[in-house]
């Protein structure tokens, strides 16, 4: 027998939650953005198949672990409880990542490097000039 746990949430969705199914180990994955970090795009796999009734698309869901081994997907309306191995929560923080980085400014002599490139490179002329250059 399974030791109790106390329920805890794994994560909220909200808004439009993609339920997808895979024959695989990772049987049922969830994808959508969260309460908590609208500007993130998580997704949820659990090592179980999807519960009976479960469908395509949920809206607004929230995920928590019951117990050991248990978890619990509920909208407004209904839940599903089922078995799993495991939950594995990923964020996708590339968008959070990039928007902290200021862009990096490109030195003005590769700047003009390229300018003068593509304008030889847009008359015939200048194709010829680049070819022979490019053989030596």
């Amino acid at each position: 027998m399974t030791p109790m746990v106390e329920a805890r949430r794994i994560v909220r969705f909200r808004g439009g939650v993609s339920c997808r199914r895979d024959e695989g180990p990772l049987g049922l994955t969830l994808i959508g953005r969260t309460t908590d970090r609208p500007d993130e795009t998580a997704t949820l796999a659990f090592a179980a198949s999807a519960p009976s009734g479960l469908p395509e698309a949920l809206e607004d869901a929230t995920v928590e672990q019951i117990e050991a081994g248990r978890y619990r997907i509920w909208t407004g309306r209904r839940e599903w409880i089922f078995p799993a191995r495991s939950a594995h929560l990923h964020r996708e923080v590339s968008t959070t990542f990039y928007r902290a980085i200021a862009p990096r400014l490109v030195p003005w002599s590769t700047r003009l490097f390229w300018r003068v490139v593509l304008a030889m490179a847009a008359s015939p002329v200048g194709k010829r000039l680049l070819l022979v250059l490019r053989r030596r």
